[in-house]
């Protein structure tokens, strides 16, 4: 007679997976999984459950994901990360510059840059958000923890925000990627078949850029360094000049479906730009901080393009640095976020935008609030020795290490290098990370690609 399987833990491993219906992979399921469960159990529990027909099974290999059955979850194209533009709730003012921007483009008013839009801003003195608006934000917006460096709750949940901020984003750019493809992506370098090459390289620019903006969470700020190389790493291959990647604009553009039309003077460009950077770096509020560049930085529309993807990663710079949640736009429907763009471009109406904003952001910290709890504690160990560990990776890899060459360099090191009492788990753990090395993550060890593809090649011998 069969054995009968534990329903509780068959019902644990599907309340997991629920909470994710992109899907996850195996390693992604016990970290979530609140059971002392060995991996072979895991994995036959797995099995069963898709035998079931309870769970589906995607993909080979290190690229298989579990999810429910269609019916029991959002369709992946349709409900994941998009909703019905009228669950957010819109003020008057806001509906009547939604009325207006979704009239005909003929029937609409053309309008120029507006300085004063710009010059009317006083920092600490003016404001966006009303102090009861910033207030709730601020609630919902800090994570239970102290005092901690610029960047540590960023870097607590970066492997789930990589993957949300980038997916978001490229979406409000019209980016067919589904949420899963972009994982795959992110995490095994696997491209989707049948999309465009472009579409891949908007996706692995957002996180370039996430990692630079929580990478360098110490450093950046609101200054030309910072944004320069902001539009440098999101508009990586995508520009039909490769010059103007983190160059200020040199040519006139337009604005798809708008009767807003761009400063065309590089010298006032420029003028602008730094009066942007000068009044966002004045602003102590981060959410003003944050929501004045979402609506200055697009306005002014300083690059030859990605000026929209720009501000919404620039925006993410004061929760970084504060280690309050991300923005990570999750479920903006499209078409609302560009009506909002509208309403600052053709009114100098910032309504609509709040609206969208405070939504997005209560959206995402109730996402990121629900991730950190089920990620819990970061491992005391690994923060212990991460330096370390990186240092270590990145030697073997530019040493071009075969498998049996890297495990004894791994062991001489611990060796050498750790507590007695560390020793084996040192090397455990380290053993790990090389074997789980691949294209979407050697960058967080600082290896360059050439690096990492001449120590593949070695690897792979």
């Amino acid at each position: 007679m069969a054995k009968r399987m534990p329903e509780e833990e068959l019902a644990a491993i599907e309340a997991v997976i629920r909470d994710h219906p992109e899907g996850l992979g195996l390693d992604d399921i016990e970290r979530l999984l609140d059971l002392d469960l060995p991996r072979r159990t895991l994995q036959y529990r797995l099995k069963y459950l898709v035998d079931e027909n309870r769970l589906v099974k995607e993909g080979e290999r290190r690229w298989t994901v579990y999810r429910l059955p269609n019916g029991e979850e959002a369709p992946a194209e349709a409900g994941a990360g998009v909703v019905a533009e009228d669950a957010i709730p819109l003020s008057e003012k806001s509906a009547e510059i939604q009325r207006y921007v979704r009239q005909p483009v003929e029937l609409r008013r053309p309008v120029g840059y507006n300085r004063a839009f710009l010059d009317a801003y006083r920092p600490n003195e003016s404001a966006y958000f009303t102090e009861a608006e910033r207030t709730r934000l601020r609630q919902i917006g800090t994570p239970a923890a102290g005092e901690q460096p610029a960047g540590t709750y960023a870097k607590q949940i970066i492997g789930r925000l990589l993957i949300d901020l980038s997916w978001n984003s490229s979406r409000l750019e019209g980016n067919t990627y589904s949420l899963l493809d972009t994982r795959r992506l992110i995490d095994f370098g696997e491209q989707a078949e049948g999309k465009e090459q472009l579409e891949a390289q908007m996706i692995l620019n957002h996180k370039d850029a996430i990692e630079f903006i929580i990478g360098s969470a110490d450093e950046i700020g609101f200054n030309r360094h910072t944004i320069l190389n902001l539009h440098a790493l999101l508009a990586n291959n995508l520009l039909a000049d490769p010059e103007a990647t983190g160059r200020l604009r040199r040519i006139a553009v337009g604005i798809e479906r708008s009767a807003f039309h761009p400063l065309e003077v590089p010298q006032r460009i420029e003028e602008c730009f730094d009066q942007v950077l000068a009044s966002a770096e004045a602003i102590e509020d981060p959410f003003e901080q944050s929501f004045f560049v979402m609506t200055q930085l697009p306005y002014l529309q300083p690059f030859d393009d990605v000026n929209k993807r720009v501000s919404r990663l620039a925006a993410n710079i004061p929760f970084v640095k504060a280690n309050l949640t991300p923005l990570a736009f999750t479920d903006v429907p499209a078409k609302r976020y560009t009506d909002a763009m509208l309403g600052v471009y053709e009114l100098n109406e910032v309504n609509l935008l709040k609206d969208v904003f405070i939504w997005a952001y209560e959206r995402s910290a109730a996402r990121y609030a629900a991730v950190r709890q089920s990620l819990g504690e970061p491992d005391p160990f690994k923060l212990k020795y991460r330096e370390a560990l990186r240092g270590l990776i990145r030697e073997i890899v530019r040493g071009r290490m075969e498998r049996k060459a890297a495990l004894r360099f791994i062991g001489a090191w611990a060796q050498g290098n750790t507590d007695e009492e560390d020793r084996e788990k040192f090397r455990e753990i380290a053993e790990s990370e090389i074997l789980g090395l691949h294209e979407g993550n050697f960058v967080r060890y600082q290896i360059k690609p050439s690096e990492f593809e001449a120590w593949r090649k070695a690897w792979a011998q």
